[in-house]
């Protein structure tokens, strides 16, 4: 018997129970298209967040205060306190183009009897092209807001939505925290969670922020941040630049290590990714369990098979059919069912897939990424479960004896 002779037969014994096999292969079906659809997921939350890490900016480092806060009046100082004036230092450095101070905390911006919640963030003008914004109307502050301290505003794309749903706000007056503040400009939406809440965000001058909103000093009488955003003057020299910023800081703190720490974007892009990469195996893993039990379902289906069809199998063996033709035909019939369901459970993923990527958590929409290498690991698994599993009912068939076979009622 030919091999084409053996898959003709073997797929004329899968018909002969249409509705068995479909049962049989439901379950294939279901451990394939979780398998596609989970991992999917796993791939587009990877994708979502080296996008967001990437929106951040470029050649970027942040460094941030070593130790912990302590309450004073309205704000926090930090006992050892990064401050404006290293910012200017830093920018100095020859690996650095720019050096951008930040101060951070959660404030009520208010319009008339609409209200919104949101991160207020006290910066400098460069702020605006190191973190890659754009503004979509209006303009962003400017060094005169910093020197005067005045009272203005640039809303992230979220809040002025909220606030201004059918006005247009610039020139527009809103209270932060009960002081008022012109609105100058909205920045263009960019969307994300996480990282990249710019969206919900309002940026002031930093001197602005430190002296009307939220006191904050250090140590020293400077002006404390909370984080500073370095920036290098290309990916070639990061590694030099971080070493420069180090040893300037060192200097500063007197060889205190535990006074700043310096993280650079590629770290945080490689410590994410690899949370996002065992986020997706461990779907995966679960979704692979579904496979093993479409597995046993071959196997249990294939034995039930074998023992319906003693008697053909030996008459088979009587009019001269070796023992490896019975083994092929049962090996055909079981690897077709993993196929059949590979294919069909591919085509359930990727539906799933796409209805997935319709729903939203948090304000961020679901992405799922169905590549190619895990649709073909999936179908290739899929074939190798229905093998596996066909093989003992495949061995059971061909080392039945063909006289007891016959006899066999």
């Amino acid at each position: 018997m030919t091999l084409w002779d053996s898959v003709l037969t073997a797929l004329r014994a899968l018909t002969v129970n249409r509705l068995r096999s479909a049962l049989t292969l439901l379950g294939i079906i279901i451990g394939v298209g979780a398998v596609i659809a989970l991992m999917s997921i796993g791939r587009g939350a990877r994708q979502t967040v080296t996008e967001q890490i990437q929106g951040i900016g470029s050649n970027l480092l942040f460094v941030t205060p070593g130790q912990a806060t302590v309450g004073r009046v309205a704000g926090a100082a930090s006992l050892a306190s990064l401050t404006t004036e290293d910012a200017a230092n830093l920018a100095n450095l020859p690996s650095v183009s720019a050096a951008v101070p930040r101060v951070s905390f959660f404030g009520q911006v208010v319009n008339g009897p609409l209200n919104a919640r949101a991160q207020i963030v006290g910066t400098l003008p460069q702020y605006l092209e190191v973190r890659n914004f754009q503004v979509a109307q209006g303009s962003f502050i400017e060094e005169e807001h910093t020197i005067t301290g005045a009272l203005v505003a640039v809303l992230g794309a979220n809040i002025a939505a909220q606030l201004f749903p059918n006005d247009d706000p610039i020139g527009k007056t809103v209270s932060i925290n009960r002081r008022p503040f012109r609105v100058i400009g909205v920045l263009a939406p960019r969307g994300g969670t996480g990282f990249n809440i710019e969206d919900d965000t309002v940026v002031v001058p930093l001197t602005t922020a430190v002296r009307r909103l939220q006191v904050r000093r250090s140590t020293s009488g400077g002006i404390a941040v909370d984080l500073i955003y370095v920036q290098a003057r290309s990916s070639a020299v990061m590694e030099q630049a971080r070493q420069e910023v180090t040893e300037a800081l060192l200097e500063r703190f007197q060889g205190n290590t535990d006074a700043f720490t310096i993280v650079s974007q590629q770290e945080v892009l490689q410590a994410l990714t690899q949370v996002t990469n065992s986020f997706t195996l461990f779907l995966g893993a679960i979704a692979g369990i579904s496979l093993l039990v479409g597995g046993i379902g071959i196997m249990n289906i294939m034995l039930v098979s074998v023992t319906e069809r003693t008697r053909e199998i030996g008459l088979r063996k009587a009019v001269g059919a070796r023992r490896r033709d019975i083994l092929l035909q049962f090996l055909l019939e079981s690897s077709a069912l993993g196929l059949v369901g590979g294919l069909v459970g591919t085509a359930v993923g990727y539906g799933l897939a796409r209805v997935v990527e319709r729903f939203s958590i948090g304000g961020q929409n679901l992405r799922a990424y169905v590549a190619p290498d895990v649709v073909l690991l999936a179908v290739g698994v899929s074939l190798a479960v229905g093998l596996f599993f066909g093989l003992y009912p495949a061995r059971r068939a061909a080392g039945l004896d063909p006289i007891q076979a016959l006899r066999y009622e």
